[in-house]
């Protein structure tokens, strides 16, 4: 008798599943990225609007709990504190920065060229670190000196997450359309390189917060 083959994990569906869970992890992902994008409306919102979304995805990893917009906006007010919006200032001084170093870089001063791919470097730099510490669970959320130590001591995730910002990046030059939903490949990138880091699990696990019954 002829046993039926047995499907890999993310081919499995359970009974009256349409979609299998590799649809269901992309789905989680837009989902995540949209509500990522609006939260960061207000550009100061940034940092916890980030730190949201990789929450919601590390408790859907951890917990199989589903992604909803009701549990991303629990995770949004426990994040939305004063060091997160003090965080979320430097934003746009960091965007003006860059807008006045690049175009100092474009008048003929010397040392132009050396000095523009060494700001192209500080800025994913800086992107990286940002999206490790907006990705750290607690007790060490949106801590930038541990997710500094996380970065020097994780290269390879480093690297990982340095192609997916100068990839954001491009697709932004090239197509801007699709900014929207560039939140979310970030936030789960950001997600598993810290899941997958060494050293995680010296990190102490605590329960995330609930949303609101009412």
């Amino acid at each position: 008798m002829t046993q039926a083959p047995v499907l890999p994990p993310s081919d499995r569906r359970e009974p009256g599943e349409v979609f299998s869970a590799g649809f269901t992890l992309f789905a989680d992902m837009l989902l995540v990225g949209l509500l990522t994008g609006v939260a960061c409306l207000p550009v100061v919102t940034a940092p916890a609007a980030f730190a949201a979304g990789s929450a919601t995805l590390r408790r859907a990893a951890e917990t199989g709990a589903p992604v909803t917009a009701r549990a991303y906006a629990g995770h949004l007010r426990a994040r939305l504190t004063r060091g997160s919006l003090a965080g979320g200032l430097a934003v746009p001084l960091l965007v003006a920065v860059l807008l006045v170093d690049s175009a100092l870089i474009r008048s003929p001063l010397p040392g132009a060229g050396v000095v523009a791919p060494a700001l192209v470097l500080l800025t994913v730099g800086a992107a990286v670190v940002g999206l490790r510490a907006t990705a750290l669970p607690a007790p060490y959320t949106l801590s930038p000196r541990e997710a500094l130590l996380r970065s020097l001591a994780a290269p390879r995730g480093s690297l990982l997450l340095a192609g997916a910002v100068v990839l954001a990046a491009l697709l932004v030059w090239s197509i801007p359309v699709l900014i929207p939903l560039l939140p979310g490949p970030l936030v789960f990138a950001a997600t598993v390189v810290d899941l997958r880091s060494p050293g995680t699990e010296r990190v102490p696990a605590s329960p995330a917060p609930e949303p609101d019954a009412g």
